[in-house]
């Protein structure tokens, strides 16, 4: 695979809100795992109202991290991977090494 592809074979979307503190521990294992692996990364604060229909999925299991392949569209319920609440470094590449292998 050409390295602008693997740049975009997968998608890690954070679903957070403000003064999480388990918010803030997946955001810092995320900079890690990031700098170790090229994904394209995304936050959703889900108590902005624009995102009102995640708020009423997730509202009281933040932070939620969906990992799938890449899309140029909004991230679904139905993506291949969820890691919630604590997750290690460990935990996300498994995650990510398997949506990468099924999307080969």
């Amino acid at each position: 695979m050409r390295p602008s592809l693997a740049l975009r074979a997968v998608r890690l979307t954070l679903f957070t809100r403000p003064d999480c503190g388990l918010c803030d521990v997946a955001k810092s294992r995320l900079v890690e795992f990031r700098q170790r692996r090229n994904v394209d990364y995304s936050e959703i604060n889900i108590d902005t109202p624009e995102q009102k229909q995640w708020k009423n999925v997730y509202d009281y299991d933040v932070p939620v991290l969906h990992i799938d392949k890449y899309s140029s569209e909004a991230p679904t319920l139905k993506a291949a991977k969820k890691l919630m609440h604590r997750f290690t470094i460990e935990e996300v590449t498994k995650a990510v090494d398997e949506v990468e292998q099924s999307s080969i």
